[in-house]
């Protein structure tokens, strides 16, 4: 057991606000810190009670828990991550919900800042903004390839941690509205889901949201990192929604002369209304993002250095005790009973209270092994998902990649393809033409050569254009065949994803109730281990013998403030959507 951090009976701390703080949620979650809030829940700082894990939590707002379709949503949200389960994308525990009905999400603590908190400090030099929208290409292609859409793609919903030493590496949040279904009983009706301001066209006529609306948020994501603000702002949700649909953006340039040319092209192609003339696929975006990095000076940022590396990130959480610092409490109790009692007439019941210490503190010792065994075999359960998930990812990515460039082939061979028929229908007139000049030429007996050599050659180039537009749609239905090829591929793995996900959460489910009913009876001892520390305080505090055990006793049970160490502010972490600063 990790035991609370309170002198006396040893209890959950409280908070000024939030009476959250403290509680245990399903059995092993207790709330240490509030961390950030978002349109569906509240997210805190937690830590397994008896597995030394800090995760981030998420709790369904109270307001909302009584909505039916939010349990769907936020097991989509979990499912959909998990399926992706990519390095730039925020990993998720656990899922489920309380004997309260409190609907609760796992993630993984993230220690690092929001993209919206960088971007307000104003416009990114041009080969990080690059680099992070990389970042979050790659993760967004993977996604889409397994049929995941976000949805609802921000600068809040974007973290950036450092990790192996990098500064600025991508963890995407919040896949809260990722592939919901059309099902009416899952959705308010007439809901319009998604930030305005990130909200591709389509989103804002109401429409299902598809790829390439995670695109066009990615297109507003580029232009804020580039100029340091939105392309379109109105205080007013309608007219927001309204200049998505119609009005075109400023030219970035605009507002920043020295961006790059090519970085502004590819931020108004992405931020174009019609779908079809964005990137085909994040694919597409990510080759010419690449292309782009390959394109900029070296100089002006380092990834691995600078002044953001040189500070070292924040710390984080402090480690808690475990159950072994139960046995020292246990300790300290017996060697003040034997001052304050050296002739051995110790009264039964803090004989017994002390007893009752040494026995909870074994028991608990014993129940954390039994434990520990257990989260072993499911992280390893989870290790070996999350290798076999990534795996197959990793196929369905390669697959996709070379899909999109044969697709990107075909619509090369139709736009190809329209030329020549263009160009065969005007060539067809002119051989029109000129077959009626000779035929005309030949009625009346004229023997002009030229006219039969013009009605010849304009024949010999229909016949050319012809076969040229015959061997092209050979070329296109080959590839298109290639395509169809890879997309069976693509789906056959992706069935085979989603079969092993099923099988694969209902082991991690059994063996997180096997955790979960084990957890309790940990917080049983927890409590017995409270009371019985209430019982011999109440009893021992006022001999002076004691005093200078009690302090070190009160030493153990108070640590410093978890997150701060001396003269040093909790650092910022969160793993879910935060306010935006002003």
């Amino acid at each position: 057991m990790k035991p609370a951090n309170t002198p006396n009976a040893l209890q959950p701390r409280t908070a000024a606000g939030d009476p959250n703080i403290g509680k245990v949620i399903a059995g092993r979650y207790r709330l240490e810190a509030r961390i950030g809030e978002g349109g569906m829940g509240v997210v805190y700082r937690a830590r397994h009670v008896l597995i030394d894990r800090v995760v981030a939590l998420k709790l369904i707002r109270p307001d909302l828990r009584g909505e039916t379709h939010l349990r769907a949503w936020m097991l989509r949200e979990a499912r959909a991550a998990n399926r992706v389960d990519h390095a730039h994308i925020v990993d998720i525990h656990d899922i489920g919900e309380t004997e309260e009905g409190e609907l609760y999400l796992v993630m993984e603590y993230l220690v690092g800042v929001s993209l919206s908190s960088e971007i307000a400090r104003g416009p990114f030099p041009l080969a990080r903004g690059v680099d992070i929208l990389e970042q979050m290409c790659a993760a967004l292609a993977r996604a889409h390839d397994l049929g995941v859409v976000h949805r609802d793609l921000k600068s809040d919903n974007i973290m950036l941690i450092v990790r192996g030493g990098r500064k600025d590496s991508v963890k995407i949040l919040d896949f809260g509205l990722a592939h919901l279904a059309r099902d009416p009983r899952l959705a308010p009706k007439g809901a319009v889901f998604g930030t305005p301001e990130y909200m591709s066209p389509e989103q804002a006529r109401g429409e299902e949201a598809g790829p390439k609306s995670d695109l066009y948020a990615l297109g507003i994501l580029f232009f804020e990192m580039g100029t340091g603000q939105l392309p379109f702002k109105s205080s007013d949700r309608e007219t927001l929604l309204e200049m998505q649909r119609n009005a075109p953006p400023p030219r970035p340039r605009q507002l920043r002369p020295d961006l790059n040319p090519t970085a502004e092209a590819m931020i108004l192609r992405l931020l174009e209304k019609d779908p079809r003339k964005r990137f085909m696929d994040a694919h597409h975006l990510q080759e010419e993002l690449k292309a782009l990095q390959r394109s900029l000076p070296s100089q002006g940022w380092d990834p691995g250095g600078g002044d953001a590396a040189a500070a070292p990130p924040p710390p984080p959480p402090p480690q808690s005790p475990g159950v072994i610092e139960w046995a020292s409490r246990a300790a300290l109790f017996s060697r003040m009973v034997s001052r304050a009692y050296y002739s051995n007439n110790v009264p039964t019941e803090i004989a017994e209270a002390v007893q009752r210490a040494w026995d909870l503190a074994a028991r608990a010792n014993r129940l954390e092994g039994e434990v520990a065994s257990h989260q072993r075999k499911l992280e390893a359960l989870e290790r070996r998902g999350r290798a076999l998930r990534a795996e197959i990812g990793r196929k369905v990515e390669e697959l996709a990649h070379e899909e999109s460039r044969v697709r990107r082939e075909i619509a090369g061979y139709q736009e190809e393809g329209e030329k020549l028929r263009i160009e065969l229908t005007g060539a067809e007139q002119e051989a029109a033409a000129a077959r009626a000049a000779a035929d005309a030429a030949e009625a009346k007996r004229l023997m002009d050569r030229s006219v039969f050599e013009r009605a010849g050659a304009a024949a010999s180039r229909v016949e050319g254009l012809r076969e040229s537009l015959d061997k092209l749609q050979q070329k296109r239905i080959a590839r298109e065949n290639v395509a169809r090829d890879l997309r069976k591929q693509i789906e056959e793995l992706r069935s085979q994803l989603a079969r092993y996900a099923e099988a694969l959460e209902e082991d991690l489910s059994a063996g997180r109730e096997k955790v979960a009913t084990r957890t309790r009876e940990g917080l049983a001892f927890e409590k017995g281990f409270s009371d019985v520390s209430t019982v011999l305080v109440a009893h021992l505090k006022g001999r002076p013998e004691c005093r200078d055990l009690m302090n070190e006793l009160v030493v153990q049970v108070v640590p410093p403030k978890p997150g701060a160490a001396p003269g040093q502010a909790p650092p910022a972490a969160m793993s879910g959507p935060g306010p935006r600063p002003a």
